[in-house]
């Protein structure tokens, strides 16, 4: 379990980030941050003393000034699998600006506890706490199988698992709408209709969708080059990916990946430091 107390205060523009892991943070004291899901949707919220946030891993929030000191614990993803009784299955956890939950306030003020006395108790404290947050966690906050939406009248949940999986085996490769309506046994006209229905939003919204996650998920790593990052999730060029790509996120490509790839790199925080602990700061705010 990392642990870190950040001290968050004005910047020249608001930043794109983005989490490596799953973080619960509780406010240390009366304050406030401008937090949005996109650049232009940024608006103030305040927090007083004690109160908790939930926010899973790769979640995207793009931050401006604040005048805000939390205390954050990351918990891994591998002590939520734990918490499932070791099962590979999907979940997704349900990002909470603000929750009100008794069993998880007093866990972390153990933590924060523990923190206090200079980490007394040692690793085998820590880590039981991490188990422990992460049940919580799992038993109360995560969603498992999380399927596509569907609406009265669209497509039946076999036929959009059978579109989806055409989608993710062919996401590097052109795909047309025939072979998608063929995929399922219906017309173009019926399955674009039907697939609306079903979704939401259109086929090539749904591809293009897909793509820009798969996306998201190559820039993590520094591995790839950009260019071949979008040859590999089906854009002919890397301009087209840029352009979709900052649509639909809010930012360019190498944005994202910077912005992820600094993560507790060099924001100015207070951050605690101990041997049994790896400690996590944000972003710098200094551009």
């Amino acid at each position: 379990m990392k642990i870190a107390v950040d001290v968050l205060g004005p910047v020249e523009e608001p930043y794109l980030h983005v989490r490596r892991e799953h973080v619960l943070e509780m406010s240390l004291q009366p304050g406030s941050m401008n937090v949005g899901p996109r650049r232009w949707s940024i608006h103030k919220v305040t927090f007083g003393t004690g109160e908790i946030g939930l926010f899973p891993r790769y979640l995207e929030r793009w931050i401006g000034s604040a005048d805000y000191v939390r205390l954050s614990l990351s918990i891994s993803h591998a002590a939520l699998m734990a918490a499932f009784g070791g099962m590979e299955c999907e979940f997704e956890l349900r990002p909470r600006c603000k929750l009100a939950d008794a069993r998880l306030s007093a866990l972390i003020a153990a933590v924060n506890a523990e923190r206090a006395a200079d980490f007394s108790s040692g690793q085998l404290f820590l880590d039981s706490m991490e188990q422990a947050l992460a049940v919580t966690l799992a038993t109360r906050y995560a969603v498992r199988h999380r399927s596509l939406r569907t609406y009265q009248g669209g497509l039946g949940p076999a036929r959009l698992r059978r579109v989806r999986e055409l989608v993710h085996a062919r996401i590097a490769e052109e795909l047309t709408l025939e072979e998608m309506a063929q995929s399922v046994g219906l017309s173009v006209a019926h399955f674009s209709q039907m697939f609306r229905r079903s979704t939401g939003e259109s086929p090539h919204q749904f591809v293009l969708r897909h793509r820009v996650e798969r996306a998201k998920e190559l820039l993590r790593t520094d591995e790839e080059r950009v260019l071949d990052v979008a040859v590999a999730c089906g854009f002919k060029t890397q301009q087209h990916f840029a352009r979709v790509f900052r649509r639909i996120c809010g930012a360019s490509p190498g944005e994202y990946r910077k912005e992820f790839l600094r993560y507790g790199a060099t924001y100015p925080s207070q951050t605690i430091s101990h041997p049994l602990l790896t400690s996590a700061a944000l972003p710098s705010a200094d551009r």
